[in-house]
């Protein structure tokens, strides 16, 4: 068996801070660790549900002086599985999330998705954990 394992994945965001705001406070992340480079001249934060050593994270990278990116059409969204999907867009619409797909049924199955987006316009699918690791969700 192979102890290969995704460690994270890499957003590149124009405001750090309110990136991090948006991960901790919006979609409950904790803000594992972050740290400067000043000689080239960027930061990094790592956020995630657990620590780095047990679980994926997102390292969000903010290069001084980029305040946006074009996201391009390749990019397509990280999915989060949680326990009760509307109550979830609830607490992120009220806690002034953008969610941009409101929770339900996806299209041509029974999977029930949503989709939040980041203050840089980055995709969060989020999909009711007992349907997360069906393979449904399109």
């Amino acid at each position: 068996m192979s102890n290969n394992r995704i460690l994270h994945t890499m957003l590149r965001v124009g405001n750090l801070d309110t990136s991090i705001e948006f991960y901790t406070n919006i979609m409950g992340m904790k803000l594992l660790r972050k740290n400067e480079n000043t000689e080239y001249k960027y930061t990094l934060a790592f956020l995630g549900y657990g620590e780095e050593s047990e679980t994926a994270v997102i390292e969000l990278t903010y290069n001084w002086g980029v305040e946006s990116y074009d996201l391009g059409n390749a990019y397509g969204h990280i999915a989060i599985g949680v326990d009760d999907i509307y109550a979830t867009c609830d607490a992120i619409k009220a806690a002034g999330g953008k969610v941009t797909r409101e929770a339900g049924p996806v299209k041509g199955g029974s999977t029930h998705i949503a989709f939040v987006e980041d203050p840089d316009g980055y995709k969060i699918e989020l999909i009711q954990n007992s349907q997360a690791n069906s393979g449904l969700e399109g």
